[in-house]
């Protein structure tokens, strides 16, 4: 398939589901590449493909009577699976670097580090586990959440790209760089726009806590390392997730 001619927004969309995805995609030229900070309006569209897929799993493990804890198991399964579990792995690094390190070099040194260390054991399970017990807590109610968060999850990264600069020269998200304020904004409104769909009225305190959680880890990472990286931007998505499935456990309570 031929990709130097796509419309602007094709090409868009391609970039942001082959920067948040392990999904099979068409070649891309090399210069495609040159403009990806102007892909972060499709984030919350890339979501939607972890989304579906983990939409299509808790509908089957449900309608095979299976309890909605082990439904919500195989959910959390599809969605690393999608992803390369790239965004759990940022979560584990920050912690193990924010909280590991006493210079903003030395954090991201070990923010670096392939190995784990118990900050990042201790962040990675009890995000993992809270996620569990949320998505657990509303499959009974339906599956649409599992669109709903992956996708409002992905639309806080953009901010958290727009509001801090780089902490590093090199990397993924350097690579990717500053997105405009406009686009920020349009993904902003993509990802509330299928979050009203799948979720109603609970769409809006889920998009205020994830807002939050993503401020949070943005102050947080510019305490610490004077910027945000590529496994900020995963610490975010997780931790904003997890914030917006609370928030919904909350509201549907």
């Amino acid at each position: 398939m031929k990709t130097d001619s796509l419309p602007g927004f094709v090409t868009d969309l391609l970039l942001a589901c082959s920067l948040l995805t392990r999904v099979p995609l068409p070649h891309l030229p090399r210069h495609a590449f040159e403009n990806s900070a102007r892909a972060v309006w499709a984030y919350p569209l890339a979501g939607l493909i972890p989304g579906m897929l983990a939409w299509a799993v808790a509908s089957a493990s449900l309608g095979l009577g299976l309890p909605a804890g082990i439904a919500a198991g195989l959910v959390l399964a599809a969605l690393a699976l999608v992803s390369g579990a790239m965004h759990e792995d940022g979560l584990a690094d920050c912690a193990d670097g924010f909280w590991g390190g006493t210079t903003p070099e030395r954090r991201l040194n070990i923010m670096k580090d392939s190995q784990i260390g118990s900050y990042g054991v201790l962040a990675l399970g009890l995000v993992t586990g809270l996620r569990w017990l949320a998505y657990a807590n509303l499959l009974d109610t339906g599956a649409a959440v599992v669109i709903a968060a992956p996708v409002l999850s992905r639309g806080m990264m953009a901010p958290v790209m727009y509001g801090l600069p780089h902490a590093r020269r090199t990397g993924l998200s350097h690579s990717v760089g500053r997105p405009p304020a406009a686009l920020v904004l349009l993904g902003g409104l993509f990802a509330f726009a299928i979050a009203v769909l799948m979720l109603g009225a609970a769409a809006l305190p889920a998009l205020l806590t994830a807002g939050c959680a993503s401020l949070g880890v943005a102050i947080v990472a510019r305490r610490k390392i004077a910027g945000q990286t590529g496994d900020v931007l995963g610490a975010a998505q997780q931790l904003s997730e997890l914030s917006a499935l609370l928030a919904i456990v909350a509201f549907t309570a």
